[in-house]
């Protein structure tokens, strides 16, 4: 036996060689299709599956870079805001739970803000980051908004927003919720400076956040398949005791019953942002009194007219 062990396995490694490391994220599973994605195919394809279609969830930063132009833009500082003030606890400390969002993330709350230019419009962008806590919204997201609101307004840019989150952040109980009336009130600050406040729905978008800012866009433009609502659906029929429509709550059913007004796929979405962010610009900036004259464009069907 110590032949075999200390001769003749040496020998065999020595022509093997050493054993290689296998990356463990070389694939990835479309919830879909079930089929087995590729990657670094996934990635080049902006995590869209390119059997089915479905959408994968989408980093902020790869957000930021597929809108901008040649993905070039500027940070955005967002001040801090207290932490943990309300000392919550539920099966583990809010504080830890916040540290491990944070070593997970890299980014200190659910959301980060961009500046740069649209198809050549000046643009501000704050987009959510759903593996933070689930994009939930607390002080430091609502606070997060509010400034770039007003960035947006001090360089008379447009502001986008991409919200991806369940909600509002339940470890900071009322002080969550007061982010409803605040990013109400900054989406309101950018509209009374005659600047475009453009809302991109990406899945999910759903509680306090759908309850907010999120719907009083002067556009609402969504990617495929998003589901977009308030409640789940589950709640809703539990609580009206009918079954719910097919569909109900994704993007195509809201685009049908005039909850948003154009979707389109990931791959089309920058396009179509840089054409509403002109529209909005040129009619804002200029003598009509409506954000769309003449004939709406194609790919833009069910566009709100003032």
């Amino acid at each position: 036996m110590s032949w075999l062990t200390n001769f003749v396995r040496p020998k065999i490694r020595a022509l093997v060689g050493p054993k290689k490391e296998v990356p463990d994220n070389l694939w990835e599973k479309c919830p879909g299709c079930s089929a087995m994605l590729f990657t670094r195919e996934l990635e080049d394809n902006l995590n869209v599956c390119h059997h089915c279609g479905y959408h994968l969830k989408f980093g902020p930063v790869k957000r930021l870079e597929s809108l901008f132009d040649e993905g070039a833009y500027k940070n955005v500082d967002v001040p801090k805001v207290l932490i943990d003030p309300l000392k919550f606890r539920d099966q583990k400390k809010y504080t830890d739970r916040l540290r491990d969002a944070q070593h997970k993330t890299k980014r200190q709350d659910a959301i980060i803000v961009g500046e740069g230019t649209v198809d050549g419009v000046k643009t501000v962008i704050a987009a959510f980051d759903f593996s933070f806590m689930g994009g939930s919204m607390g002080m430091g997201v609502g606070q997060a908004i509010v400034t770039a609101a007003k960035r947006a307004v001090a360089t008379k840019s447009a502001f986008v927003v991409l919200p991806a989150s369940g909600g509002a952040r339940m470890q900071e109980g009322a002080l969550s919720l007061m982010q409803l009336p605040r990013t109400i009130i900054a989406a309101d600050m950018v509209k009374d400076a005659g600047l475009p406040f453009i809302v991109i729905l990406t899945d999910p978008t759903t509680g306090g956040v759908t309850a907010s800012f999120a719907m009083v866009g002067d556009i609402h433009i969504a990617e495929r398949g998003a589901q977009i609502g308030f409640a789940g659906a589950r709640v809703i029929e539990s609580t009206i005791r009918e079954t719910l429509p097919p569909g109900f709550q994704r993007a195509e059913y809201l685009l049908d019953h005039g909850m948003v007004d154009i979707v389109v796929t990931r791959k089309e979405l920058r396009d179509t942002l840089g054409r509403v962010l002109r529209l909005l610009s040129k009619q804002k900036n200029g003598k009509s009194g409506t954000l769309l004259t003449g004939p709406v464009p194609h790919g833009m069907r069910g566009m709100k007219r003032a």
